[in-house]
Order: C-alpha cells, then sequence, then structure tokens
C-alpha cells in the first residue's frame, strides 16, 4: 500500500499521471527516512530540512503540514504494510503537483506520497571484513549553489556516477564540484580522517545538507580531542588520509576500504559510531 495524500491505495492502482510536475520537471523534493519499531530516526531534522527546501523551491507549504500530520501519514502507512513493529525504508515524497510548463500555474497544489519497504538491519553496525573501494566521477560535476544542498527528484548526476561505479566494479564514486573539489559520494556525505584532524566539504561547496552530515557534525564538534572543520577536499587529500567515511541515514557510517592504491583503516569511523548508537539510545 503507498499513501497519495492522505489516501492509501494499492500500488498497482495509483495511476501516476506523466502530468504530474515531479515526473515532467522533477519539481519534487523527498525525504529518505529509517524507521524502526514505529520510530522515525532524526525525524525533527528530517522535517526541518524538508520545509526549508520547500521554501528555498518556492513551493506553497499546505497548513496541514505540520510535523504531527506527516509523522501520523507516516504511521498510517506503515501500518497498513504491516511494517510498525519492524524496520522500515521509508521515501516522503513531495511534489508541485499539475499545472503549467516550466512556470507552475496558480491551480498547481503541493501534494505527497509515502512510499515503504522492509529494511533488514535495525541497528548501525561496521563490518571489518567488508571491502568497499571507490573512484572519482569525473564525467560530470556539480555547481555549488543553494540548489545542489537539496534532496530533490533531480539526481542525473547520482544516476550516471552509479552507472559508472557498477559497469568499473566500483562500491560508490566521489563528486566533484565544478572548483574540482570532493563533495560528497553519490548515496552520502564525506568525511576525511588524518591523525586529530577531520574535516568534510562545506555546504558552499555544494554538498547534500545531509541528516546524518548534521549528526555526525554534533558528535565531532563536541570532542576536544579532535579538531575538526567543514573545509574543500582536494582528491589530492585523499591519498594521504588515515580514514575515509560515507554518511546516511539507512546506513550510518560507511567506511571507505580502497581509493585507488591506497587501503584505509576503519578505527575513527567505529568509535564514532559508537557515540551514534550511544547518541540515539539516550535519544
Amino acid at each position: 500500500m503507498i499513501n497519495i495524500n492522505g489516501e492509501l491505495i494499492q500500488e498497482s492502482d495509483s495511476n501516476s499521471s506523466t502530468e504530474n510536475r515531479g515526473y515532467k520537471y522533477g519539481d519534487a523534493l523527498f525525504e529518505t527516512l529509517k524507521v524502526v519499531n514505529g520510530t522515525i530516526f532524526f525525524w525533527e531534522d528530517h522535517y526541518f530540512r524538508l520545509m526549508a527546501s520547500m521554501r528555498i523551491m518556492r513551493m506553497d507549504i499546505p497548513m496541514n503540514f505540520t510535523m504531527e500530520y506527516l509523522q501520523a501519514e507516516i504511521t498510517k502507512t506503515l501500518e497498513a504494510n504491516s511494517l510498525i513493529s519492524s524496520t522500515a525504508r521509508v521515501r516522503l515524497n513531495v511534489d508541485r503537483g499539475f499545472g503549467g510548463k516550466y512556470l507552475p500555474t496558480k491551480a498547481a497544489q503541493v501534494g505527497y506520497n509515502i512510499r515503504v519497504e522492509a529494511y533488514s538491519n535495525p541497528f548501525y553496525t561496521i563490518d571489518d571484513d567488508l571491502s568497499y573501494e571507490v573512484d572519482l566521477y569525473k564525467d560530470y560535476y556539480q555547481a555549488p549553489g543553494l540548489l545542489s544542498g537539496l534532496k530533490s527528484n533531480n539526481k542525473a548526476l547520482n544516476v550516471m556516477g552509479s552507472i559508472y561505479a557498477s559497469e568499473n566494479g566500483l562500491d560508490n564514486c566521489l563528486i566533484l564540484n565544478t572548483n574540482k573539489t570532493i563533495i560528497e559520494a553519490l548515496n552520502g556525505n564525506l568525511f576525511l580522517v588524518k591523525g586529530d584532524k577531520i574535516k568534510t566539504p562545506p555546504l558552499e561547496d555544494g554538498c547534500l545538507k545531509g541528516v546524518m552530515r548534521k549528526q555526525i557534525i554534533d558528535i565531532l564538534s563536541s570532542d576536544v580531542n579532535i579538531y575538526f572543520e567543514e573545509a574543500s577536499i582536494s582528491p589530492f587529500e585523499l591519498q594521504k588520509a588515515d580514514e575515509l567515511f560515507i554518511t546516511n541515514v539507512i546506513l550510518g557510517i560507511v567506511p571507505i576500504t580502497k581509493y585507488r592504491k591506497k587501503i584505509y583503516g576503519n578505527t575513527f569511523a567505529k568509535a564514532t559510531l559508537a557515540k551514534l548508537n550511544t547518541k540515539l539510545r539516550l535519544g
């Protein structure tokens, strides 16, 4: 069952229209959520990011789009799919509805849909035996700007990069901006560890304003034993790093084990993950 504007229907009966602006122009935003036993991880951060993104996109936010209303709709969808007492991956999609070419008509109204699927692992873990190899994706570059940090339906670069990774036997790729600095991975934010110095690209470089990125920054910023900064990362720095890891809400922290001929450890990533899991338990 999927939820379209509050109505639960079979996906086969959804009849998604090709006239929807999300389909026609990518005029849509989405949040990917991890839910365990009915609890949405970092729901408040997801909600406020979505609201901020809708304002940037000049969407008219419906009056009923409160945090409580959308949470209730997500719960309703999970219950309809018998996933309320297990682990699920949820996609909350918001679009501008129907009407207009590039310019929306005044009749275009914001709508939403919610799709859920079972997910196997309720915990954030790191597998020491997991090999995770990456390389740079240099066919296309991301232009820095306010729109580049949005989780929108315009993900052509990520799609092309994923195809490239698959064709070259890679687990992921790192994306560069037009200034040729690294901004993120195809499916998450990037952190670099060198000694007691840790950094991640700043939002101004064009990376996604990730919800898990925010959690990790909060953890790192409170540790007086390390030096953390948001600063540009050049490809040259990758070879000198002790560790690289990717963050997203579904997987938590994913250590990179290999970039070209460079092999990395995961000691700092594992320690940070332990702090993240403690934060979740306390929250």
